[in-house]
């Protein structure tokens, strides 16, 4: 019976072990490491959370890390935090703030910023994804992350477009209604949107992307069948190229 015990609580460790390791790509920080390795990055962001994290939210983080293992400026790291023997990290979670009961939380620390940007926590489950968390990055750095549905050449365009005039917005549509023709077959129908965006802009103004961002998040919170949520999320990835920092 002793055996059988010892067994199955051997299993289960290392199961949960296995689980809280699956975070390829995600770099370890602890009291000694954190102020010397996250200065050294552009932004970071890092999850805080118990020391033998698993399940779907820490998933959601570790995709994050892979999907951004080619972008210099990001680092993407996890604190593990203990409530039991020596607290390790404790002093860390007390110092930003981070309560156990909100595990795991996302903050974001961004170079020349004293005080992080709280991403999300554990009562944002709905919206704990890796999209979501990109999404956030990116609109609070400027660092270019590939969303699902964005094309970085039409990307590069918005973000000119932006900030250009009007005569210089329609030199850019232009080029948009050019790359649409030229892009490979899969790109195709996304350079549509960016070309449908720009047109719309230039016909109601800036105030449109926020005006959108709003009618999409509506139509999200409705029911809608997979592939008509996963068009508008996409849809949703490319508005957020037009928008200006901190805008959506």
């Amino acid at each position: 019976m002793k055996s059988c015990l010892l067994i199955f609580i051997t299993a289960t460790v290392a199961i949960v072990s296995a689980n809280a390791e699956d975070c390829k790509g995600c770099v370890p920080l602890d009291t000694i490491t954190f102020d010397k390795v996250i200065s050294k990055f552009k932004a970071a962001v890092v999850k805080f959370d118990v020391a033998f994290p698993f399940g779907n939210m820490h998933e959601e983080f570790g995709s994050v890390a892979e999907t951004t293992k080619d972008v210099e400026d990001l680092l993407v790291a996890i604190v593990g935090v203990k409530d039991f023997g020596d607290k390790d990290n404790a002093d860390l979670a007390k110092r930003f703030d981070v309560d156990k009961k909100d595990f795991p939380v996302v903050l974001l620390f961004v170079q020349g910023q004293t005080k992080p940007i709280k991403l999300l926590s554990k009562e944002n489950e709905q919206d704990f994804t890796s999209t979501n968390i990109k999404r956030l990055v990116r609109a609070k750095t400027g660092i270019y992350l590939g969303l699902p549905g964005c094309v970085e050449e039409l990307d590069r365009l918005a973000e000119e477009f932006k900030t250009a005039d009007e005569k210089e917005r329609q030199e850019i549509l232009s080029k948009a209604r050019d790359l649409e023709t030229t892009l490979p077959h899969q790109h195709r129908l996304p350079a549509k949107v960016y070309v449908k965006m720009m047109e719309k802009i230039l016909e109601k103004g800036d105030e449109f992307v926020q005006s959108e961002h709003t009618r999409i998040d509506g139509l999200l919170k409705g029911k809608l069948s997979n592939d008509k949520k996963r068009t508008m999320e996409e849809k949703k990835n490319i508005l957020q190229s037009f928008a200006h920092k901190d805008e959506l």
